[in-house]
C-alpha cells in the first residue's frame, strides 16, 4: 500500500527555518491538491497550506508571508518551506493529497516540529 513519507521536522529556535518534504513510497495518480496540516497538543488539526495541481497555493492567515509550499510534479513531492518559525508553529505536521477517485486522500505519518529557545 502506498504511504506518503514525510522528513524535516525537528527543533528549532525562534526565527529559524525548516523545511519539510512529503513523497508517496509508490505510485499516485489522480493528485488534484496537495497539502500540509498541522496538529498541536489539545488543539484540533489545522488546514495549513494546499497547492493545486495548477499550482496555485493558499495559506493560513497565520503563516502567510513565512511558509511557503511548493511541489515537485515529476516526483509527486511537496515541500512546505516555514521561515520565520514561532513558538505557535510547534505541532506535528502532516501532509495530504487529494485524488479525484478513490482512495480519495492520502496521509503521511506526521513529522513533528519544535519551535524553542
Amino acid at each position: 500500500q502506498v504511504q506518503l513519507v514525510e522528513s524535516g521536522g525537528g527543533l528549532v529556535q525562534p526565527g529559524g527555518s525548516l523545511r519539510l518534504s512529503c513523497a508517496p513510497s509508490g505510485s499516485i495518480f489522480n493528485i488534484i491538491l496537495m497539502g500540509w496540516y498541522r496538529q498541536s497538543p489539545g488543539k484540533q488539526r489545522e488546514l495549513v497550506a494546499t497547492i493545486s495541481i495548477g499550482g496555485i497555493t493558499d495559506y493560513v492567515g497565520s503563516v502567510k508571508g513565512r511558509f511557503t509550499i511548493s511541489r515537485e510534479h515529476a516526483k509527486n513531492t511537496v515541500y512546505l518551506q516555514m521561515n520565520s518559525l514561532k513558538e505557535e508553529d510547534t505541532a506535528v505536521y502532516y501532509c495530504n493529497f487529494q485524488l479525484s477517485l478513490s482512495p480519495w486522500n492520502y496521509w503521511g505519518q506526521g513529522t513533528k516540529v519544535t519551535v524553542s529557545s
